[in-house]
């Protein structure tokens, strides 16, 4: 697959979203970065100052961000028609069993808990990365 993917990368930590950068761009993709769950329902509905944003091809969605949940963006995203097909990658500090089951039983595609470790966290964003380019056939 040779076709650019839109990520939306929803964190509100600023270390994380710069790994995140330095490791994506590398690559031909395009990283789109919210820092709240407002800001991502915002993007994803084309509100607020998001009127042109594209449709990502996958959200990658922390749960612990300020003003809204990620467990309440990922509940909006898969019950909105419009919304609910977009693959969600749920990276997260949290290991909780409960966080886990929640968010699969809301639709999540995966659950990673985001490693402590700086070579396993980029290990695990090069992952996702060549997983979602290089495996997976997305609409």
């Amino acid at each position: 697959m040779t076709n650019s993917i839109k990520m939306l990368l929803v964190e509100d930590n600023p270390a994380d979203i710069r790994l995140i950068e330095e490791v994506l761009k590398e690559t031909n993709n395009e990283l789109f970065v919210v820092k709240d769950g407002v800001e991502a329902l915002n993007f994803l509905n084309h509100e607020s100052n998001y009127s042109n944003t594209p449709r990502p091809d996958i959200i990658i969605l922390d749960l612990n961000l300020p003003r809204k949940d990620g467990r309440e963006v990922l509940n909006e995203i898969k019950k909105n028609n419009d919304l609910k097909s977009i693959p969600v990658i749920v990276l997260t500090t949290s290991n909780s069993d409960d966080d886990i089951i929640k968010t699969y039983k809301n639709y999540a595609n995966c659950y990673i808990t985001k490693p402590v470790d700086f070579d396993q966290f980029l290990k695990v964003i090069k992952s996702i990365e060549a997983f979602w380019h290089n495996a997976v056939r997305l609409s």
